[in-house]
């Protein structure tokens, strides 16, 4: 069980420091420095790496998720770290991200050099090292680039967040990955950080547009009391007590084993989450949710994102679908209750 203390000092950092104006600005310059210096001063950013857990670490992603947090909290530690020291090289003590690895990449490992274009990564302008697993002659190897390693195109994605277009061609630090490291791997564990972030997100959605609609009167009484309105805020509470769960219950299954099930089970419920609870914020939240100086795009962008990042939906009812229709139907019901226990993705 995660420390209460540590979701209390993540809760208050994040507080402290995620406020409107701070998203704003990151949105805009593409990187949130003071964010990041406040967050790593107490350590949040590797506490699976000195200490802690892998479960403590996504609880803090959870709660970095309620504030929108524009830092690439999930890629230092959980992802680019966690390749880094599995396969015995050095994290460092900045801000780390990793190449999620998609089909049009063209990096190419000969030796130490690294060469080749990179789409889609999470904060590479703003990072000390890129973290790259890549397949040589059917094994894989994690190389990690120092910054005067790279050269970078700038690209956001829906949230205003840095996905950028990546281009290597020089040296780096190159070890074997881990046993059982390789691009489904990391994929998944990719899933479950964005889980947590979608968790936290729409746990924030909920209780806020719950506060808007008691807060706005019209004839004479609050929004929320209107059946109407009612139906919306019940189903964005519904939608984040089941992704709540299911990443609760994901979280717990990866601390002891590779939880692909519950993972792609948790993913595939946030993304679809993400399309119904946004669309019920929004509309209980008229038009003040479509408005810049309120909160709530910070949260609804985020997730739409997010839904896209580590498979969408598409990638995981697939995938689960076809894992069912493989094991038969009697195999229906210990799936539901016992998850990779009985059944490999």
């Amino acid at each position: 069980m995660t420390d209460p203390l540590l979701i209390e000092t993540a809760e208050r950092v994040f507080s402290d420091t995620c406020t409107h104006d701070a998203i704003e600005a990151a949105e805009r310059e593409g990187w949130a420095p003071d964010i990041w210096a406040r967050v790593a001063e107490v350590g949040l950013p590797w506490i699976s790496l000195e200490g802690g857990s892998l479960v403590d670490a996504l609880a803090v992603l959870r709660v970095a998720g309620r504030h929108a947090a524009p830092i690439p909290l999930a890629e230092t530690g959980v992802l680019a770290g966690w390749l880094l020291a599995a396969s015995g090289l050095a994290a460092g003590e900045g801000p780390l991200t990793v190449v999620p690895g998609r089909p049009d990449d063209t990096l190419e490992l000969v030796g130490d050099r690294l060469s080749g274009v990179a789409h889609r990564v999470p904060w590479g302008r703003a990072v000390e090292q890129v973290v790259a697993l890549i397949e040589v002659a059917g094994a894989w190897f994690v190389a990690a680039v120092p910054r005067t390693g790279f050269a970078v195109e700038r690209r956001s994605n829906l949230a205003g967040e840095p996905r950028d277009t990546v281009t290597f061609d020089g040296s780096a630090q190159v070890a074997p990955a881990a046993q059982g490291v390789d691009a489904s791997a990391l994929r998944y564990r990719g899933a479950l950080t964005r889980v947590m972030l979608m968790a936290g997100a729409l746990e924030q959605m909920s209780r806020l547009t719950v506060g808007y609609t008691n807060e706005r009167v019209q004839f004479g009484r609050p929004v929320g009391r209107f059946q109407a309105v009612q139906q919306h805020l019940v189903q964005g509470a519904q939608e984040a007590a089941l992704v709540g769960t299911a990443a609760d219950g994901a979280a717990r299954a990866a601390g002891g084993g590779p939880a692909r099930f519950e993972i792609a089970a948790a993913k595939l419920l946030a993304n679809r989450a993400a399309h119904t609870a946004t669309r019920a914020a929004h509309q209980a939240h008229g038009a003040m949710g479509m408005t810049r100086e309120y909160a709530l795009h910070h949260l609804s962008r985020r997730l739409w994102a997010w839904r896209s990042e580590y498979g969408d939906d598409l990638f995981w009812s697939s995938t689960l679908g076809a894992a069912v229709a493989r094991a038969g139907p009697e195999q229906l019901y210990p799936i539901i209750t016992s998850g990779s226990a009985v059944l490999e993705l």
